[in-house]
């Protein structure tokens, strides 16, 4: 079922393709020289989203990037393969007294600079487009 977009992937998607999202860096953690994670804020942007609940939190994400995938690999409006972004966010959801995670995760893709204007509509009725606001996202 995947075949098809890692191949568009691999045959379209060399590093320097790849668009780096921008941000401001806000804090960087670092342990005996290797990098922890970045906390890092990204503006106002529109991304490409999926909410996913699956029994095993990393079901969730894997099955929510793969579909994800499917759009950025020309099953969307455009039919045309859309371009890597980096990177791809992962939101964990708590419970509402935020003690603890719940099975719930959003995986989400900042479209290109160029499709911010008018973004190619998914064929997954699932994937929903949305614009953030401001954003903090911590990255490792």
């Amino acid at each position: 079922d995947m075949a098809e977009p890692i191949q568009q992937l691999t045959r379209n998607n060399s590093p320097q393709e790849r668009q780096t999202i921008p941000f401001t860096l806000i804090q960087r953690k670092e342990k005996l020289g290797d990098l922890l994670y970045e906390k890092r804020q990204y503006g106002k942007a529109k991304w490409a989203c999926i909410k996913m609940k699956e029994k095993q939190y990393e079901q969730s994400i894997c099955l929510g990037f793969m579909k994800l995938m499917r759009y950025i690999c020309e099953q969307n409006s455009s039919g045309l393969y859309l371009g890597i972004t980096i990177p791809i966010v992962t939101i964990v959801h708590t419970n509402e007294s935020q003690s603890e995670m719940t099975q719930s995760v959003t995986v989400a893709y900042y479209l290109p600079e160029v499709l911010q204007d008018q973004p190619p509509h998914p064929f997954d009725s699932d994937i929903i487009i949305e614009e953030w606001p401001s954003t903090i996202v911590y990255s490792r």
